[in-house]
């Protein structure tokens, strides 16, 4: 049994995330979670809100809330909707932790102490309309790499580039849209990358195993020169710098992007805190899981998230970790996602384009979500969500495929034999190749989900059940029974024994659907069936004559062409 950390990039507290946040992020993670666990696997999944920065701020003056509260709400809100997506954290914490105040001051006490900081005054835009300094998102303008005229202070959502608001052509407030701008000198702490980029490339190169996206993000980055960066800001709402640690920077908070990757560690030791009874066993634990002289070492760390953060994650958070001179554990595998587009075009609230996980749940139980996106993963290149796409992904893969599969085999258990599984037949040939066929197609799953490959994984599970449809055509058990029971009970007690391994396999992609098919087997509800190339025989042995079943009844409704339709006219179809 292996230990497997997996975390997934942090969503911002403002605001309910849309489908493209989900896919890019959270629920591969969650994908590859469960699958760990059914195989057998330690599995700690972590994630958090990641509550500092502008967007609270924002978001809490656009509501007329404080700030504190606003993230608060927000962040139930957020936990609420990632439960309902099945997503199955083993904790889900708050930036805005105590832990993560503590782990975070004590990150920057060590990268002082190494020589890997600097205090010193710089040039950031003042409003004179606001009467207050404007750091990062407070700043919008265009970028001057791409020309992309809603460019934050912070990075261009649109190149993805690092950016400082001074950088920024025809600068504005994002508070109060003012242009009444001028730069003013205001010290603050560097992290000094530049001393680590040596260090940092040596460890990249050991990542060879890396997506070629990940990697080719990281080198760019590496080959044009690292950067010192700016660590603090002039905010009210953030952990504060500690005025004894760096006395030049006091009045400032730490840089959202400084705090919240150490979110990862802290997230950890609120779990760890949370299933103690005393602070010495809850940093025993939380040591067990990051510190790589006590027990870390044996973890694999896995890492899931949109492209526009790896930057932040292959350079600037271990530049953290390595300057502090400490054991923390690295990420040993990081996933990164491209874009996914609604109709090729952004996701836009504002717009009132595309959907977010409210819309979803409330059109559509998570697991058709899950599979869709998961299926259509945007991991060589963006893809695109259309509703055309979304109803054939649905009707012809979980209703057409999986479900029907399942619908015809219960029909007929149901209806010839009760609720039992099927006595008497002998397996014959065609049983014999079709569980070496479903062994192959099992390992190719297995494949493909260790490989992080996720649309592969979507093609080898659907492949499964395509398996299961071809048998039944070929023994057609809803003509044997006029003719042959015995042969009838043979093909469905066989079938029965697919729909199982099924419940099995199907769980990381679509954890609801397959839960209610594994009820359909009571008598086995406390059979261990690891997830791996022998679970087609353990389901072939476990599915005994006359033990119990229960039919599921239909796992998933097929969307009409009205349906499809007007739900593109709700959320806004194909741009004119």
């Amino acid at each position: 049994m292996a230990r497997h950390l997996i975390t997934s990039a942090l969503p911002y507290i403002n605001g309910v995330k849309h489908l493209g946040n989900l896919v890019g992020s959270m629920l591969p993670a969650d994908v590859y979670a469960r699958y760990l666990r059914a195989a057998g696997h330690e599995v700690l999944a972590i994630c958090a809100t990641d509550e500092h920065g502008t967007p609270a701020e924002l978001g809490a003056l656009a509501e007329g809330e404080d700030v504190a509260e606003y993230c608060a709400r927000h962040y139930e809100v957020q936990k609420d909707l990632g439960n309902r997506f099945e997503l199955s954290w083993d904790w889900f914490g708050r930036t805005s932790s105590p832990q993560n105040h503590v782990l975070t001051a004590h990150l920057a006490r060590q990268l002082k102490a190494n020589g890997f900081t600097d205090t010193h005054a710089t040039k950031q835009v003042y409003s004179l309309t606001d009467s207050r300094f404007l750091p990062d998102r407070y700043v919008v303008g265009t970028c001057p790499n791409c020309a992309y005229d809603r460019a934050r202070g912070d990075q261009c959502e649109n190149c993805g580039k690092p950016l400082e608001p001074t950088a920024l052509i025809e600068p504005r407030s994002a508070i109060s849209g003012s242009t009444d701008l001028e730069v003013r000198e205001s010290a603050h702490v560097f992290l000094l990358q530049s001393r680590l980029a040596g260090r940092i490339r040596e460890w990249v190169d050991t990542k060879a195993d890396w997506p070629q996206l990940t990697r080719s993000i990281a080198y760019k980055w590496l080959d044009e020169g690292l950067e010192d960066r700016g660590i603090t800001r002039d905010l009210n709402w953030g952990i504060p710098v500690d005025p004894d640690d760096f006395p030049d920077a006091a009045g400032k908070v730490w840089y959202v992007w400084f705090d919240a990757p150490i979110g990862y560690l802290s997230a950890t030791r609120e779990w760890a805190d949370d299933r103690s009874g005393s602070p010495e066993l809850a940093e025993s634990l939380f040591d067990t899981w990051w510190r790589c002289d006590r027990g870390a070492d044996d973890v694999t760390y896995t890492q899931f998230m949109g492209k526009d953060n790896v930057p932040f994650h292959t350079l600037s958070f271990p530049a953290t970790l390595i300057g502090s001179g400490e054991p923390w554990k690295l990420v040993d595998r990081l996933k990164s996602f491209n874009w996914l587009t609604y109709y090729g075009g952004k996701f836009s609230t504002s717009e009132q384009r595309g959907i977010f996980m409210t819309d979803a749940l409330d059109t559509l139980p998570a697991d058709y979500w899950r599979w869709f996106l998961m299926a259509n993963a945007p991991e060589s290149d963006d893809s695109s969500f259309t509703w055309e796409l979304f109803g054939d992904a649905v009707n012809k893969d979980l209703v057409g495929t999986f479900g029907n599969f399942v619908n015809r085999t219960a029909s007929q258990v149901d209806r010839h034999f009760g609720a039992v599984v099927p006595s008497g037949g002998e397996s014959g040939e065609i049983e014999e190749e079709l569980w070496v066929a479903v062994k192959v197609r099992m390992g190719e799953y297995i494949d493909a989900i260790d490989a992080l490959q996720f649309r592969r994984a979507a093609g080898a599970l659907r492949s499964l059940w395509v398996e299961g449809n071809v048998y039944l055509e070929a023994r057609e058990p809803w003509k044997t029974v006029k003719t042959d029971m015995d042969r009838t009970a043979c093909t469905l007690r066989t079938a029965l024994k697919l729909a199982l391994l099924y419940s099995v396999a199907a769980e990381p992609f679509v954890p609801a659907a397959a839960g209610r098919l594994r009820d359909g087997f009571p008598e086995l509800a406390d059979l261990d069936l690891p997830f791996d190339t022998e679970l087609p025989a353990m389901c072939r042995e476990a599915v005994e004559e006359g033990s119990e079943f229960a039919k599921p009844g239909m796992l998933f409704t097929k969307l009409t062409p009205e349906m499809l339709d007007e739900w593109s006219q709700r959320f806004g179809g194909a741009p004119e």
